[in-house]
């Protein structure tokens, strides 16, 4: 009944091929939330009722499967395991939707819903995001059971199948279930370590708004020659908003757009981050802020893209001018941002600038708010030195992640401190072809997620 001997049960867990053969079991799950045929439903729904509810049951959770209020989302599962009342309480979350498998679409010898090993790597849709970093936590949670015949600690759960598609109805239960959901902190997993071989925390998300700009200037298409010089382009007029929007090497020029919440702690928390290497694209060193550097460019600043954009018929341009231009648009923001204020910013802006013929359509699918914790928190402290007792190594502490997740429905609603430990990387190819794990990613975080509930059991937590 030691530390060592809950590492050990999990590592053999990993060594003798169990966890390869869970992860691929959940795989073969068809569940594309973003697929509206009813098959897709009926596959997530088996998910929570086949794979996860005889697991967390064998782990003694008593577990109910709930249905989503919003028509657009999947159920939900809610387990809990309380071993006495006083004990600290974590919640823990997980989602088993995936995108799309994109079937067809995979290297040759690989395929979405089989998992396949070659070499260090699982391939297989939802393996990184999200079905292999959940199983992960369970595994550790059946380790340290099977160790000390008790946790120490009370455990919720919470699975949703709708993650892809922005959380749909997530927030509508975490009002109905709030007594229920009580807890001291959430500690959960998703997402990338900043390095494959360093754990990485972080504590919040940005957030995002999505939206399209267009111009419609007159109806149809008329000839370049006949017309040209004569009717507005909307493509020029479109091209020369969007400079006003931020410069030539991307720095924002939108006034409400810039946060003010860069303090010294997040740029003494973020000094030493990695942006680059692994397998990712090599980072170009004179975009974005250029008072800032890479990691405060990501993680502690605003960013702009146009993700798309289109005037006529790209695949087959005719001499003609067209009478519309679009550009779909996001901000990605970081706490400090006005949700409420990011469109209506820009309008000003815009107009101000001469552009009150660009139309502004926000997009009715949102992204999430941006969240972040102080990472002098006594539960990142907490998390962080059980990490680096059983890694031995180095750990990224980052304040919030660069991508989204719903953390907002955490810590706005259950007014949880909320802690993520990632179990995968930024070369995983989630939400693409080719998705994969990492299996030493996978065995590492096995063994610092089984310390790390440990010691949770053994000390109790934050002094």
């Amino acid at each position: 009944m030691t530390r060592d001997a809950a590492i050990s049960r999990v590592s053999d867990y990993f060594d003798g091929g169990r966890f390869q053969a869970d992860l691929g079991d959940l795989v073969t799950y068809r569940t594309e939330s973003q697929n509206p045929a009813p098959e897709a439903a009926a596959e997530m729904r088996r998910y929570l009722e086949e794979a996860m509810r005889p697991r967390l049951e064998r782990l003694g959770f008593t577990c109910e499967i709930i249905e989503n209020t919003d028509p657009r989302g999947g159920p939900f599962l809610l387990g809990e395991r309380i071993e006495a009342e006083g004990l600290p309480t974590i919640l823990t979350y997980g989602h088993g939707d995936t995108v799309r498998g994109q079937e067809g679409m995979w290297r040759e010898g690989l395929e979405p819903w089989r998992l396949i090993e070659e070499g260090e790597r699982l391939y297989g849709r939802g393996a990184a995001d999200n079905k292999g970093q959940h199983l992960i936590n369970l595994a550790a949670l059946e380790a340290v059971l099977d160790a000390r015949r008790t946790l120490g600690f009370n455990v919720k759960i919470v699975l949703e199948m709708s993650e892809e598609v922005g959380s749909s109805g997530l927030n509508a239960l975490f009002h109905a279930q709030k007594d229920r959901l009580g807890a001291d902190v959430l500690i959960a997993s998703d997402g990338p370590r900043l390095q494959p071989e360093v754990p990485t925390i972080f504590m919040g998300t940005r957030g995002g708004t999505t939206f399209d700009l267009v111009v419609e200037t007159h109806e149809g298409a008329h000839h370049s020659g006949n017309w040209g010089g004569l009717l507005a382009d909307p493509a020029i007029i479109l091209a020369h908003a969007l400079a006003e929007i931020t410069d030539r090497r991307g720095q924002i020029k939108v006034p409400e757009w810039r946060p003010t919440s860069l303090t010294n702690s997040i740029r003494e928390a973020l000094k030493d981050l990695p942006v680059a290497g692994g397998e990712g694209p090599e980072v170009d060193p004179d975009w974005g802020e250029e008072s800032l550097t890479p990691a405060e460019r990501v993680f502690g600043w605003n960013s702009f893209a146009v993700l798309a954009m289109v005037s006529g018929v790209p695949d087959a341009p005719v001499n003609a001018i067209s009478g519309w231009a679009r550009a779909t648009c996001q901000l990605r923001y970081v706490v400090g941002t006005d949700p409420q204020e990011i469109v209506p910013a820009l309008r000003r802006h815009l107009d101000a600038a001469g552009f009150e013929r660009v139309q502004i359509r926000p997009h009715d699918r949102g992204f999430f708010p941006a969240t972040r914790l102080d990472p002098d928190h006594p539960w990142v402290t907490f998390v962080g030195n059980s990490i680096r007792r059983t890694s031995g190594g180095p750990l990224h502490v980052v304040p919030n992640l660069a991508g989204s997740l719903p953390n907002d429905s955490f810590t706005d609603i259950l007014g949880l401190p909320t802690i993520w430990v990632p179990h995968s990387y930024r070369g995983c190819s989630q939400h693409a072809p080719n998705e994969h794990v990492l299996k030493p990613v996978c065995r590492d975080a096995l063994r610092i997620m089984a310390g790390l509930f440990w010691d949770l059991g053994e000390t109790g937590g934050p002094a």
